[in-house]
């Protein structure tokens, strides 16, 4: 299926730069506007600076802060911003933490394309 997502953008959270390039590849023949940032706390003020973000994909480890503690300041600054963590981590308790941080989706790794884009798909067209 071919997914559609001109006009809007989307935050890719990532500090490794082979899944920062996966996401540029997968989302590529979207035409999704992409931006990319190492760390929990570069994606909260991205978030802070740029209203046009439409959905954040978050790692769950990252330098710092880590993605569902950077999880809860976006949402308390920005409660409605769809944020889709992804992790290798799919221990149960992290699920749980993440969905009580106000992630909206669990993505475990390694990322199946087409499970990424119908999640994409289903907070980005309305």
């Amino acid at each position: 299926m071919e997914y559609d997502f001109l006009g809007k953008t989307i935050l890719v959270v990532e500090d490794e730069g082979i899944n920062q390039f996966f996401f540029e590849k997968a989302l590529k023949k979207t035409r999704a506007n992409l931006f990319f940032v190492k760390d929990g706390y570069e994606a909260f003020t991205m978030v802070q600076e740029n209203s046009e973000i439409d959905m954040v994909l978050m790692d769950f480890r990252l330098p710092g802060i880590n993605g569902i503690e950077a999880s809860a300041l976006i949402k308390q600054f920005n409660p409605e911003l769809p944020i889709i963590i992804q992790t290798a981590n799919a221990l149960p308790a992290v699920y749980e933490s993440a969905m009580d941080n106000g992630c909206d989706e669990f993505l475990t790794k390694p990322i199946k394309i087409e499970t990424l884009l119908k999640m994409l798909n289903k907070y980005l067209t309305y």
